[in-house]
């Protein structure tokens, strides 16, 4: 990597810019059905990176040319970093509670391979991916599974696309589609509104305070043990889903990917073109 390149100005800059705007904007909160609709300043950091982005307005080089842009890249991962100290440094003190939680707490983690089991079977067979559709099923694609895909294969790596690409919709469209799904399952009584509650925690802050809001808001009266339920959950995909995720999820998204005969798929697909 070139230093020079990576300790441009502009570069440095633009994300102070870009990171003091967002936080002066702050939380936005929207009333929308049963639930409240939370715009989170790293939506706005998004959104102004991708309006800055080189590769997709031309106009844009003159604020960040396409080299720096290139070079900042492997800075994801060194960002990470900090973040998944602090969810890890939570677990100790919490272990009580997450004891306290009971066994459904911890047989609900294994209902986050559904996303794997339902998406990568349609990405394959009916959207022709190829190794993209590893990367952006085989999680919910947040930040610790950003950083399991980074280590092991690379973020400029198909499945490093796939993720990311999943990360970046969950950013901007998770919040709305959590609150809107939470809401309309509580009217719908069919399910017990505490499993609810539990099936809030995937390990998103944004998510889990979208999806217990709107419940919250289906059933006041229980509110208290929601927020505590979602919160339990969320604090256990962070003790356990890294593990979950790299021991379990992905090497089976391997194992899938190739029985869906997804390398050979590719490869007509890429000699049709």
């Amino acid at each position: 990597m070139d230093m020079k390149l990576l300790l441009n100005w502009r570069l440095h800059l633009t994300v102070i810019l870009a990171s003091l705007l967002a936080e002066w904007i702050g939380i936005l909160r929207i009333p929308l059905g049963p639930g409240t609709l939370l715009l989170l300043p790293l939506f706005y950091a998004f959104i102004i990176g991708v309006l800055l982005n080189p590769h997709l307005f031309s106009g844009m080089q003159r604020v960040i040319p396409k080299p720096v842009s290139n070079a900042a890249g492997p800075l994801i991962m060194i960002s990470i970093l900090p973040f998944i100290a602090k969810f890890g440094s939570t677990i100790g003190p919490a272990i009580e509670q997450i004891i306290a939680a009971g066994p459904a707490l911890i047989l609900q983690e294994l209902g986050n391979l559904g996303t794997m089991l339902l998406a990568l079977p349609f990405a394959v067979l009916v959207l022709r991916m190829g190794r993209e559709a590893i990367g952006a099923t085989y999680s919910i694609a947040r930040e610790p599974n950003i950083a399991i895909i980074s280590d092991k294969y690379g973020l400029r790596s198909p499945e490093g696309i796939g993720i990311m690409g999943v990360y970046v919709v969950g950013t901007m469209f998770g919040t709305l589609y959590f609150a809107l799904m939470a809401g309309y399952l509580a009217s719908l009584d069919i399910l017990d509104i505490r499993a609810l509650a539990m099936a809030c925690g995937v390990g998103s802050g944004s998510m889990v305070a979208a999806c217990s809001g709107a419940l919250a808001e289906a059933a006041p009266h229980l509110r208290d043990d929601l927020l505590a339920f979602s919160g339990a959950s969320n604090l256990l995909t962070y003790a356990t889903g890294l593990y979950v995720s790299l021991f379990i999820a992905l090497p089976t998204a391997e194992w899938l990917y190739k029985r869906l005969g997804g390398a050979k798929l590719k490869e007509a697909r890429n000699e049709t073109l």
